[in-house]
């Protein structure tokens, strides 16, 4: 660690910490129903379910009409994702100019996805999750050009031109 972190970039490493700790439950959570769906459908159909917050019923739903190959694939990839997520927070808290990279692309990549998913079906969620990842995108852009001096004058120029 450098020094004292700018407070952009400890929001960053916090949005993405708890980002990386909720995908990583939800990755437990699909590998565990994977393995058992039958207690879940078993589950869904007892009185403790029934008529209970439309949230629970729609996810029970979903979970238990979905193959178990599917919820471990999903499960698998969510885990991936939550373990790069974290690598990126640690790399960033460290103040890595190759994690500040790794997410200005990982984010850049996944905007123009958002950016479809809002068009294709708006939600509140889905808008301020692109809001989000926008700052993150344009502040890192500004963050990584500003304090990164030590890059060879070279690669210094053409991100300048950028």
């Amino acid at each position: 660690m450098k020094g004292k972190h700018s407070p952009g970039i400890l929001v960053i490493v916090i949005y993405k910490s708890l980002a990386a700790l909720l995908l990583a439950a939800t990755a437990i959570g699909l590998l565990f129903i994977s393995f058992k769906q039958q207690w879940l459908i078993e589950l869904s159909e007892t009185y403790m379910v029934e008529e209970k917050l439309y949230f629970i019923e729609w996810t029970i739903n979903k979970l238990t009409n979905t193959k178990p190959q599917t919820l471990e694939i999903t499960g698998l990839v969510t885990s991936l994702y939550a373990i790069v997520t974290a690598i990126e927070a640690i790399g960033l808290w460290y103040e890595k100019p190759w994690a500040e990279l790794l997410v200005i692309g990982l984010v850049g990549i996944g905007i123009p996805l958002e950016i479809y998913e809002l068009i294709r079906e708006a939600s509140l969620l889905k808008l301020i999750i692109l809001l989000i990842n926008l700052a993150i995108f344009l502040y890192l852009i500004y963050y990584f050009r500003k304090t990164n001096t030590h890059i060879e004058p070279r690669t210094r120029q053409i991100m300048k031109k950028s």
